[in-house]
């Protein structure tokens, strides 16, 4: 459904696209490949946020379930991933050198689960603080 649903957009839109469904884990993941995408991802991914929570939306209103389910366009998502990794490990091994927590951007929820990860990974730990859309990962040190 997720995938008819960004089809009939793409078709709205007229912008040429190809679908990939996957499963990771219990979350469906719609990937649009093919042309130049950068207006359905706009400034840092708001744009694909967006997409994602009206396609959620969309399989909301057909099934009555919570769809759990990833939208990822021109793999910005998969490059984000990797960026935010790295964040993660760099920001993770600054606490551990210099003893000082430090607080990030705000982010998303899947951004933040991925910093999380990465800092669980170099064995410090992490938590989320505020509210949305200011919730934001605090890193401390070991201790």
């Amino acid at each position: 459904m997720a995938a008819d649903y960004i089809e009939g957009l793409l078709d709205i839109a007229d912008l040429d696209g190809d679908i990939d469904m996957d499963v990771e884990g219990d979350r469906a993941v719609v990937s649009v490949v093919g042309a130049t995408l950068d207006e359905l991802v706009g400034d840092d991914g708001e744009v694909l946020e967006a997409l994602q929570e009206l396609t959620r939306l969309a399989v909301h209103r057909r099934t009555g379930l919570r769809a759990r389910l990833m939208l990822d366009v021109g793999g910005f998502r998969a490059r984000r991933r990797a960026e935010l990794a790295e964040l993660g490990r760099s920001l993770a091994a600054e606490v551990e050198r210099t003893g000082e927590p430090r607080k990030l951007r705000a982010m998303t929820p899947f951004e933040r689960k991925i910093v999380h990860d990465a800092v669980a990974e170099a064995g410090l730990r992490s938590e989320s603080e505020g509210e949305e859309p200011n919730r934001r990962v605090v890193i401390f040190p070991v201790g």
